[in-house]
């Protein structure tokens, strides 16, 4: 996942008022730890915050002010920003000393951010010597289209559907897939998430090999 929702004119059809966890603002916690995590992602990496406001097409006055944990982070600026730093979205949602203590506890479900049209909630995050597996709770609202840039190399993406219908895949061939179906793209080109209709409710699995 990563990037631009184009928003399209609300459907006259019906759609679950359920909320969850996921749908709900960051709080100033929750924002003030992800900055944290987002400076020390971005000084490991080298980079001063003018650079990577330039690589990742986040304004400068947004990025300190998500940093200082001033801002609330949504789902298309943290994508914009671990894409931009080549990692994926769990880094900056949980440090990895983090993700295997609260596994090893077994905690769940993890931190819930939220877009114009998709919300996630992190169940788990896996990391070994290969890759690092991320594991989602989303829900995809019919009022737009999420498109995502590339991730790097070799990272793929399986979408199982629990409720509604979800056009999702590689924006070349998007596949729509019913309630109990899924499927797996590739998601090291450009790919998409719309909901038909109604709320989609899915699990999504992330692979990200290292390089």
């Amino acid at each position: 996942m990563a990037a631009t929702e184009a928003v399209k004119a609300p459907r006259a059809t019906a759609t679950t008022t359920a909320t969850t966890s996921a749908s709900a603002p960051a709080s100033a916690e929750l924002s003030a730890r992800i900055g944290l995590r987002l400076r020390e992602l971005r000084t490991a990496r080298g980079l001063s915050l003018s650079e990577l406001a330039r690589r990742s097409g986040v304004g400068k006055a947004t990025l300190s002010g998500l940093e200082s944990g001033s801002r609330n982070p949504t789902l298309e600026t943290l994508y914009a920003l671990t894409t931009a730093l080549g990692l994926p979205l769990s880094a900056a949602l949980q440090a990895p000393e983090q993700a295997a203590r609260e596994g090893a506890a077994g905690r769940a479900p993890g931190p819930a951010v939220s877009g114009r049209v998709l919300d996630a909630v992190l169940l788990e995050r896996f990391e070994d010597a290969a890759a690092v597996s991320e594991t989602y709770r989303v829900r995809i609202r019919p009022d737009g289209v999420r498109r995502s840039a590339a991730h790097p190399p070799g990272t793929v993406e399986h979408l199982v559907v629990l409720s509604g219908t979800a056009l999702v895949g590689t924006e070349e061939a998007p596949v729509e897939v019913a309630p109990g179906g899924h499927h797996t793209w590739a998601a090291d080109v450009p790919h998409r998430y719309e909901a038909l209709a109604q709320d989609v409710e899915a699990l999504l699995v992330v692979r990200h090999p290292h390089g």
